[in-house]
């Protein structure tokens, strides 16, 4: 062994308590595939708050649409990339596709991603812009005109007729991509609790409870995202827009926080000889991260936020301020989430003696700042596609000559 090899085993052996297998002394998934699980779930949870107004007809709703498919359309273009760093060669990418292993529930993301990137979220994003970017492709100067008319696939018919098909056509999406947003989230669920090894993982109601919290946080995100562009633009807030919205999202808490604490339950009491361990876990190395930060300050504060915004006579601003607080602490209930989960459930051994440590790097490919970015990214992605795409339909040019 190398005198540098042996430096990092004595380092890293000085974070162990107890004891541990041999084999164990890394944590092999980094903060990377914490934020992949979290930016899929925004992605599930936008899209399904998106599908309310064009599947269920909530008209209340209608003000965030294209804002909601928007988001999920960026964070849907930026969430395989963690997943890509991680495995240290994302130029590879393409070869899971050019020879799938079938068997391989990882190597079968690449096939529900682009189902759901192209077939879905890009599909819809077109229809419902179509007869925007025939309107603009008129209006605009050189050189966007060119981007707008071949963004438009060069269409140019805005009959009702075709307007009509756009709305069919959008309906048909919609009501396809909600089993497959479902899909795209319980798939990560399921890679998590099928791994039977790992009691902190194993479990049938891992994939509903990662479901349950990505509506939750893609509904909350759209909130923020909504108040803050109305903020910038100086626009009034619809409140009954703003008030049905954070209804589904009370629910969805409600729900969520049920799904989660049932499932922990249950984790304990068939856990049997690692009840222990886990029960040292969250004493020495979650507390933090779960019972803070996961279940104080982003589940039960934003629920009582919730219930004082609903049930008290405040005023809009009061309301408003509430609702920006709920959906800020939710977000980082929810990512928390996400890291209990991934790096919780590495950190102690399967000899149920021992427990490891998580030291994040600050730099490299698996730090924090390249987990920074990754975050970061959709939301620049976001402001490019607002910038080019309306997000209200261009109403008074409906009649513009061509």
């Amino acid at each position: 062994m190398t005198p540098e090899a042996t430096a990092h085993l004595s380092e890293l052996l000085a974070q162990v308590t107890g004891f541990i297998y041999p084999n164990e002394i890394e944590i092999h998934w980094s903060i990377l595939i914490v934020v992949y699980p979290y930016i899929t779930g925004l992605v599930a949870g936008a899209f399904i708050l998106a599908s309310l107004e064009n599947v269920f007809n909530v008209e209340e709703v209608r003000p965030t649409y294209r804002l909601a498919l928007l988001t999920a359309f960026s964070f849907m273009m930026v969430a395989p990339l963690p997943l890509l760093l991680h495995l240290g060669h994302p130029e590879r990418f393409y070869e899971i596709l050019l020879a799938p292993n079938l068997t391989s529930a990882m190597a079968m993301f690449g096939f529900v991603y682009g189902w759901y990137l192209v077939g879905v979220l890009l599909l819809e994003v077109w229809f419902e812009y179509r007869r925007d970017l025939i309107l603009l492709s008129r209006r605009a100067p050189v050189p966007m005109r060119w981007f707008y008319r071949a963004a438009s696939l060069f269409s140019t018919d805005i009959s009702a007729a075709a307007l009509a098909f756009d709305q069919k056509a959008i309906r048909i999406i919609t009501i396809v991509g909600i089993p497959s947003a479902f899909l795209l989230h319980g798939y990560v669920g399921f890679i998590f609790g099928s791994v039977k090894a790992n009691p902190w993982w194993s479990s049938v109601l891992i994939p509903i409870v990662f479901l349950m919290s990505a509506i939750v946080s893609g509904i909350a995100l759209v909130i923020f995202l909504y108040m803050i562009l109305a903020a910038l633009r100086k626009e009034q807030v619809d409140m009954k827009c703003l008030d049905t919205i954070t209804s589904y999202l009370f629910y969805a808490v409600i729900v969520d926080f049920t799904l989660e604490a049932l499932d922990f339950t249950h984790r304990l009491y068939e856990s049997e000889e690692s009840v222990r361990i886990l029960g040292s876990l969250i004493r020495q190395k979650l507390f933090l991260s779960l019972i803070v930060l996961q279940i104080l300050l982003g589940m039960l504060v934003p629920l009582g936020l919730l219930i004082v915004a609903k049930w008290q006579k405040l005023s809009e601003d009061g309301r408003k301020l509430l609702y920006f607080t709920a959906v800020i602490l939710i977000q980082v209930g929810i990512f928390s989430t996400r890291w209990n989960i991934v790096i919780g459930g590495q950190l102690f051994s399967k000899s149920f003696r021992g427990l490891m440590e998580y030291k994040m790097a600050i730099m490299g490919l698996e730090g924090f700042l390249t987990a920074l970015l990754l975050l970061v990214l959709p939301f620049v992605v976001l402001a490019v596609l607002i910038k080019l795409l309306p997000t209200k339909p261009l109403m008074d040019e409906a009649h513009t000559p061509a």
